[in-house]
């Protein structure tokens, strides 16, 4: 059964539906796998297999009495740590929540539950969602970091633990270490995805976002946990995008992408900066080079609203533990409480500012290459890299995928970053399924 943890999530959705594997010999088998890597990679911060089991069996047999099943039915899924599931610990990777069991699902979870999926378990996440990593490591080579903050969900896909993940975004915490990690990983829009009963670290920014092995499969988790959720003022009442279909469809016409040096290009590793030109070489006519004004701003404005709403979000649990708080943590929110009122209230406008400017960007293409990452993931434990090519797109509320395309020197994976207009969140998916197959086709990706 270990072979069917190579097939992607969509055409095991299909074989769970028709009978031909039934959820218990699925779920099995990613126990097996976890079993076998878990001491290596640590990618788990609660599993319970009776548990898992217990829910696959509910399944089959559901299924097998003829109901109609859900878009997920049978198809194991893994949570990061912030995301309260009821009976279960999310302890939000911080030793000031150990033990804590919420008493209700996050909206998204109980949209899981809903679809047929089996909460596989909770991965391991950094402290807070912010810096200071977990002992997650990376499944590629276990002496360097796996990224941060959704580390364990990136890292689980990665290792063929669990076929989907759900993480969370403030800065670049699901496009790096999708990134590093070797899978494929959606930012959606900001909004798209209720966040709650999900640690709020940064109401303006924190967005959720999906691991997969495809651009497909991303498509099918998200467009599940989709939706309006009045609880939360970032989601609207519209209908959910058509995000699977489109993804599987075939572009109109060729895809144009708009190759953009970010600000610090000249950080990244030379090997990432290499890469990304030669795809947008490989690309022709295909891809023009663009440069936006302004963009030198963002990392800073980003950070003074992270730091700003951070202070203000752990308050309690900062009065409830600050000595058991990283020296990182405490930092940034040290600094997030002496933002001026003025200077958070402006910051807050750039989002609509930045968009405006990309505006004449999208009017000429389909999405935005840039890199993923600095470089592949770096060696050692105790940072999770920068995210200096991420936070961006996170500031600015568009929707990002990472494609893993191209392989480091070291043998390490690393990543192309495609960015859409906020709210074109299908489109891009589809465009970035497009690219993923013409390189594969080509023989001109890893």
């Amino acid at each position: 059964m270990q072979a069917v943890l190579g097939l992607d999530a969509v055409e095991l959705r299909d074989r769970l539906a028709s009978g031909a594997l039934r959820a218990a010999d699925l779920v099995r088998a990613c126990l097996a796998r976890i079993a076998e890597l878990e001491p290596q990679i640590g990618a788990w911060a609660w599993i319970d297999n009776d548990h898992a089991l217990a829910q696959a069996e509910r399944l089959d047999q559901w299924r097998q009495s003829g109901r109609p099943l859900g878009p997920l039915h049978g198809l194991p899924v893994g949570l990061k740590d912030v995301i309260d599931t009821k009976g279960i610990p999310t302890e939000n990777g911080t030793p000031i929540d150990a033990g804590r069991v919420p008493a209700e699902d996050a909206w998204i979870v109980a949209r899981l539950r809903a679809a047929g999926a089996i909460i596989l378990g909770k991965t391991v996440t950094t402290e807070c969602a912010f810096l200071h990593p977990g002992r997650t490591r990376n499944p590629h080579n276990p002496d360097h970091t796996p990224g941060g903050s959704s580390q364990g969900s990136a890292a689980a896909v990665a290792a063929g633990m669990v076929p989907l993940a759900v993480g969370t975004q403030t800065g670049g915490s699901v496009i790096r270490p999708a990134a590093f990690c070797g899978v494929v990983g959606l930012k959606p829009s900001f909004g798209l995805i209720p966040r709650t009963g999900i640690l709020m670290q940064s109401p303006t920014l924190d967005t959720v976002g999906v691991f997969a092995r495809s651009v497909a499969d991303c498509a099918l988790l998200a467009q599940v946990l989709a939706g309006h959720d009045p609880a939360d003022q970032a989601t609207e009442p519209l209908p959910a995008p058509p995000l699977l279909d489109t993804a599987q469809a075939p572009p109109p016409v060729t895809p144009v992408f708009a190759f953009l040096k970010p600000p610090d290009w000249d950080q990244a590793d030379p090997q990432t900066t290499a890469a990304v030109q030669e795809l947008a070489t490989f690309l022709g006519d295909q891809c023009f080079e663009v440069a936006v004004p302004g963009l030198e701003d963002a990392a800073a404005i980003r950070r003074r609203i992270n730091f700003a709403e951070m202070a203000k979000c752990y308050h309690a649990l900062e009065r409830r533990g600050r000595d058991r708080m990283s020296d990182i943590l405490k930092g940034a929110m040290d600094e997030g409480k002496a933002v001026l009122a003025r200077d958070y209230i402006a910051a807050l406008d750039w989002r609509m500012l930045l968009n405006a400017a990309m505006e004449p960007v999208f009017a000429r293409c389909d999405a935005i290459l840039c890199p993923a990452a600095p470089g592949p993931a770096p060696a050692g434990l105790a940072g999770t890299g920068d995210a200096i090519f991420n936070g961006l797109w996170t500031l600015t509320g568009m929707p990002a995928v990472t494609l893993p395309v191209f392989r480091a020197e070291n043998g390490l994976p690393m990543g192309i970053q495609l960015v859409g207009r906020r709210g074109d969140d299908a489109r891009l998916l589809r465009t970035a399924r497009w690219l993923a197959a013409h390189l594969e086709t080509s023989g001109h990706g890893g």
